[in-house]
């Protein structure tokens, strides 16, 4: 049986008070230090009464783990970077970047792991974010919106940098982990619903097709289509409202026969509406609208914007597992995760 020693608190060689130690955890539980490492370091070939006297023991020294000296002794930094292959600006945008960043963050903080966020939109800063990442400040690369043929990804795999992409890593699909939802059956279904409210001339404005989301959401609304898939029916977006105004005047001008269009996601869905009612037409009256996403904005545009909800909250979190599986030395894995249709007043 272990007995526990009184503990009057750590002091310095000068009489003041000092941090406590391993050593102190160890007098006061009366075990090794090499048993109190072995707790810390996960409890393994530990017995259960050693094991209950070293947490009993750290809770009446208030022992807390030396972080910069285990990294030290580890070789990790305890720290991820979440790497937005996009211009600054998304940042402030794309409110889906957002979720992504809060939900990573809370689940590193729970593994007691910082998150860093680096852009990469421009030659220089993916000069630097690579300079950066392999100076070994971070232990692994939460990859945010990969594009085709991205010159990110070619140093990181070289490298063997731990790299998670959130978004399928076109190209790089056996090589790199990922974290998807399922982009072409949540537009596929989006479709099916537009034409199962009677319309036949479904129009889309699709995303940027060197990203796997712009071409996974126009595979699913082509499948959706089938015989009826039509090219003159389909304008590229990217992403961007804007784009989505722009794109809607375009369809038009083509053919003042379509009676419904899906936007790949929701600001292009406010785009295109904002240019219908520019032309007298009614939603969803005269044109129906679907987005992707089911953003805030989503619920907020009058009408109500039907749309695709992705679990952003879930697959910031499933980035973080398989990332920290990934740095552990585990198998690199993809995960897709479901989607659901939102109906609301659009469509």
């Amino acid at each position: 049986m272990l007995v526990m020693t009184e503990y009057p608190g750590p002091v310095n060689n000068a009489g003041r008070p000092r941090r406590p130690t391993i050593r102190d955890v160890a007098a006061v539980s009366g075990v090794s230090r090499g048993t109190v490492s072995r707790v810390l370091n996960g409890g393994h070939w530990v017995s259960p009464d050693a094991l209950a006297a070293v947490q009993e023991a750290i809770e009446r020294t208030g022992y807390k783990v030396n972080h910069h000296a285990r990294s030290l002794a580890t070789r990790r930094s305890n720290s991820v970077v979440f790497l937005l292959a996009e211009k600054q600006h998304l940042l402030f945008d794309d409110p889906n970047i957002a979720v992504l960043l809060r939900g990573a963050a809370a689940a590193l903080g729970d593994k007691d792991m910082s998150l860093i966020l680096m852009t990469a939109g421009t030659d220089a800063e993916r000069k630097r974010a690579t300079d950066f990442i392999m100076a070994g400040h971070v232990d692994g690369v939460l990859l945010i919106s990969s594009h085709l043929g991205s010159p990110l990804l070619r140093p990181l795999l070289e490298a063997r940098i731990p790299t998670v992409s959130c978004g399928r890593p076109l190209g790089l699909e056996g090589k790199l982990s990922f974290v998807s939802a399922d982009d072409r059956g949540g537009a596929r279904q989006l479709t099916a619903h537009l034409a199962g409210t009677g319309r036949r001339r479904i129009a889309t404005i699709t995303g940027p097709l060197d990203t796997s989301g712009g071409r996974e959401r126009l595979a699913g609304y082509r499948e959706a289509m089938g015989e009826a898939y039509d090219d003159d029916l389909v304008v590229r977006g990217d992403y961007s409202r804007s784009s989505g105004y722009a794109g809607m005047q375009e369809l038009l001008r083509r053919n003042d026969r379509i009676d419904a269009v899906f936007a790949a996601n929701d600001r292009m869905a406010a785009g295109a509406m904002a240019a219908l009612r520019e032309t007298g037409l009614q939603v969803p009256s005269d044109i129906a609208v679907g987005g992707f996403d089911d953003t805030d904005l989503a619920a907020a545009l009058e009408p109500s914007l039907t749309t695709v909800r992705l679990p952003f909250e879930r697959m910031s979190t499933e980035l973080v597992r398989l990332l920290l599986e990934v740095i552990d030395g585990q198998q690199g894995a993809a995960t897709i995760l479901p989607t659901t249709l939102v109906q609301r007043d659009s469509a």
